[in-house]
């Protein structure tokens, strides 16, 4: 096995004497041209720098001819020259050997080392001598084990300025390192022991000299992307660098700001900043700068924009008084107190949409109405900047409505109302906002009020009398100016109906004692009966008492007739022309008939009335005479047929007719 050693040891030193020789040649004749003498080349056989003790190394030394020069060769240890003079020696010391020869200069030192152990000293190999900072870096322990001790084992370790790299001691002559830094220049070297941890040697040191690369292309990125956020949200600053090496400080920064807005110095291309819960005041410009030593490196500028969703809106209304009233011009005022413009505005009543406005640069807007009666209820307005709407609450408006001129209408309990009796004065306005205070008038005397909180009108009562009887009128008042009604005329009887009966008795003894003198009258009572027969309608007594033409009127004393008042619907008339009322009773029995005529009220007019009627006799024209027809009582009906008369009586009440006294007269 050692001779099979050797052999191999000799071809592997033929072909590196041959390599040598080749390349040694262009330069020797490089070295003639320019007049100094190349250097001399030595060999080693065996080509170890490192043998043990007790082998022998050939030294051989060659000059431009690479040929041996037998003579003419110099030998020298540690710069000593030695006696031999051969061109190929054997040593078996240690040191540094060259040799020259008459051609050649002096060659290189080359180092034979002796050794007496088990292993060879050790020699750190590396992958690279500068390498670039971040990229990583291989450590090599390399020594030889004594042929005669092949199965001794070593353990390795590296160092750099005294530091111990890796984790110490290993089995492995490798050692890798992934990354290089500017910090890791120094001195290296490795050492290799036996397990045993007899024999320890250490490999000579190498200067390892990290280069860093200047940081270049540095760029921001925003997240979220664009620089859009919304108030509340998180954003994200990220720095980066395209080229770069080693350890690099990233900063952040505000335009405006004089500070930066943090700071971060890391082995790695990029970096980032997170801002939490953005406000308006996060809007405006940033940038980013890189520094690994070389000096910083800044990134362009990059807009962000914090935009503010939009606050409840406030409604308010402006008017030009303090209560809005039918015809006002209004104005619906929404404003967000808080929002990015553009804001749109949207406005409502009664969840039915009025229309919209736009506020361009923040603020609020407004939307006019002229007011009606129909504008009162609740009103709301919304705010929408593209991040979401927001609603206001609901303001509610009462649009008021003056009253209208009230209608007055007088409801008695009778087609004609006497003393006694009950009379409602109803007063309505159609239109106007409540509550509406109603007041009641008779000849511009109060009568009383009454309150009306909703529709309807209100009503005021009056028991009859016979002062009663005048003008009426009612006035509505809701608090925006008072509104009279027309002027109704009314008028009272002045007999009440729980009289009648008494009335009828007193009248048909006054009948009896007139008899007697009204025997030479009983051709005319009979003529006055037949006319009445005549002449019978359906109605009654006039509820003014007189008849209802008016004055300017002319009627011809055979067809007037009184007219009825509608006591249910309101009656606008004029007032009638003063009149003078001459209670005259007299009784007219035609024949034997039951019904009895009784003269009860004798009506003159004034003459102003009669000047209307020029073709009137002078001697009648101003005399109305009304009657009231009434039954007999006969003498034999028992008591039973005077209920039964009675109920009688009652349905023929009203058939009781007025007759004018100037047809007596005329008859007479």
């Amino acid at each position: 096995m050692p001779m099979l050693l050797w052999l191999l040891l000799l071809i592997l030193s033929e072909q590196m004497d041959y390599n040598g020789t080749r390349a040694s040649v262009p330069k020797a004749r490089r070295r003639e041209q320019s007049g100094v003498a190349p250097k001399a080349v030595l060999l080693l056989d065996p080509p170890w720098s490192t043998v043990f003790k007790g082998e022998k190394v050939t030294l051989t030394c060659r000059g431009i001819s690479h040929s041996p020069a037998y003579r003419d060769t110099f030998w020298y240890r540690n710069e000593k020259l030695l006696k031999m003079k051969y061109n190929a020696i054997q040593i078996t010391e240690s040191g540094n050997y060259q040799c020259k020869t008459r051609e050649s200069s002096l060659s290189d030192a080359v180092h034979v080392e002796f050794s007496y152990e088990l292993f060879l000293h050790p020699v750190l190999r590396v992958s690279s001598s500068t390498p670039i900072e971040g990229s990583p870096m291989t450590l090599i322990c390399e020594t030889q084990l004594s042929p005669q001790r092949p199965k001794v084992q070593l353990q390795f370790s590296f160092f750099r300025n005294s530091q111990t790299l890796g984790s110490g001691w290993s089995r492995s002559p490798k050692l890798q390192i992934p990354a290089m830094w500017t910090e890791d220049s120094g001195s290296y070297w490795c050492e290799a022991e036996t397990v045993t941890r007899n024999i320890k040697k250490r490999s000579l040191t190498s200067q390892i000299r990290v280069q860093r690369v200047p940081v270049s292309n540095v760029n921001l990125e925003i997240q979220p992307t664009g620089g859009q956020l919304i108030e509340g949200e998180n954003m994200v600053l990220i720095c980066s660098v395209a080229r770069g090496s080693g350890t690099v400080t990233f900063s952040w920064h505000k335009e405006g700001r004089v500070r930066s807005l943090g700071r971060k110095t890391q082995r790695s291309p990029l970096a980032e900043l997170h801002v939490l819960m953005v406000k308006e005041s996060d809007s405006g410009r940033y940038y980013c700068a890189a520094d690994n030593v070389h000096g910083p490196i800044l990134s362009t500028w990059i807009q962000v924009t914090v935009r503010i969703p939009v606050s409840h809106p406030i409604l308010t209304f402006r008017a030009p008084r303090v209560q809005a009233l039918v015809g006002d011009l209004l104005e619906l005022h929404c404003e967000s107190l808080r929002g990015s413009p553009p804001i749109l505005y949207r406005f409502y009543h009664e969840d039915v949409t009025l229309g919209n406005s736009s506020a361009p640069f923040g603020g609020g807007a407004s939307f006019n109405l002229s007011l009606t009666a129909e504008h009162s209820g609740n009103y709301s307005c919304d705010a929408d900047n593209g991040l979401g709407a927001q609603h206001s609450h609901g303001v509610s408006l009462r649009v008021t409505v003056p009253a209208s001129r009230p209608i007055l209408t007088i409801r008695a309990s009778g087609a004609q109302a006497v003393v006694g009796d009950l009379l409602e004065l109803h007063c309505e306005s159609l239109r106007g906002s409540f509550p509406i205070l109603y007041w009641f008038y008779h000849e511009d005397d109060t009568l009383g009020n009454s309150s009306a909180h909703s529709g309807g009108g209100a009503s005021f009562n009056l028991s009859l009398t016979t002062e009663h009887s005048g003008n009426y009128s009612c006035e509505a008042d809701n608090g925006l100016g008072a509104q009279r009604s027309e002027v109704v005329t009314f008028s009272v009887t002045g007999t009440s109906r729980n009289r009648t009966g008494l009335t009828t008795a007193g009248v048909m003894g006054l009948v009896l004692s007139i008899l007697s003198l009204a025997a030479a009258t009983a051709a005319a009572a009979a003529a006055l009966l037949h006319y009445a027969r005549a002449q019978r309608k359906p109605g009654g007594l006039s509820a003014t008492g007189t008849s209802s033409h008016s004055p300017s009127e002319c009627q011809e004393p055979s067809s007037s007739r009184p007219s009825r008042i509608d006591l249910q619907e309101p009656t606008h008339s004029k007032p009638l022309a003063p009149m003078e009322l001459e209670p005259m009773y007299s009784n007219v029995n035609p024949g034997n008939s039951n019904l009895i005529y009784s003269h009860i009220w004798s009506i003159q007019h004034t003459k102003g009335n009669s000047a209307n009627c020029p073709t009137m006799h002078q001697e009648h024209k101003e005399l109305t005479v009304l009657y009231s027809e009434l039954k007999k009582k006969h003498p034999d009906d028992s008591a039973g047929e005077a209920r039964s008369r009675g109920r009688a009586h009652e349905d023929d009440e009203e058939n009781y007719e007025n007759i004018p006294r100037v047809l007596l007269a005329s008859d007479h």
